[in-house]
Parts: C-alpha cells; structure tokens; sequence
C-alpha cells in the first residue's frame, strides 16, 4: 500500500515528507512504547503513536521505519518537525484515535508486522 492511501484512509494531513507520499508500505505497527519499534521487521513499516515527542522520531530513525502517524489530532512541536525534516522521515497526523486508526488500515489490507504464531 502506498503511503498516499494511508494518508487518505486516515484523512490524514502531511507535516513532513509529501515528496515521499508514492512510497510502497509494507507493514503497521502502533506503539506508545518505543522500546517495542527497535523489535521484529522495520523495513517500509509505519509507525502510529500517540506520543508527541522528539524520542518519537529518534527511535523511529534508529529503528529504520518508513513513516510515522500521530493519531488523535496531535500536533509536533517545531523541534520535531524540524528532526523530521532532517532525517527525511514522513511525519503525518491523523484524528482518529490508535485503535480506529490501525483498524481502519487493517480493513483495507495493511498487516502488522507479528510474525506466524508457531503450532
């Protein structure tokens, strides 16, 4: 799924990264708890949180994810748009909250990133 549905499954609005917006996405993950990204497959993962704050993107660019979605409506302080910006990385921000968000992308095909349980 290219990051252009994301943004409008989740009528999301583009703070970094509009350049970026035809890039394949693989995967979703949410998460408020950054310890969890640096876990399990990154590569061309999205990332929703409901944390508003500079670690927010550093873990996101240590952990080599793809985007990452503010859910409920928040707003990035300058410092963290500008982090953004630095590191290339797709900032985005939708209303909805993280529940209604990674549902919203799951109906519409976007898996997580969990592997097989194993029988």
């Amino acid at each position: 799924m290219k990051l252009s549905e994301i943004k409008e499954i989740l009528k999301a609005e583009v703070i970094v990264g509009e350049h970026k917006l035809e890039m394949m996405i693989q995967a979703g993950a949410g998460s408020d708890l950054m310890s969890d990204l640096l876990r399990g497959p990154k590569d061309g993962v999205v990332v929703l949180s409901g944390l508003n704050t500079l670690q927010v993107i550093r873990t996101a660019v240590i952990a080599g994810v793809a985007a990452v979605v503010l859910v409920r409506g928040k707003r990035p302080e300058p410092d963290m748009i500008d982090l953004a910006r630095f590191h290339d990385l797709p900032l985005l921000s939708t209303p909805f909250t993280m529940f209604t968000a990674c549902g919203r992308l799951f109906r519409q095909g976007l898996r997580g990133v969990e592997q097989k349980p194993s029988k």
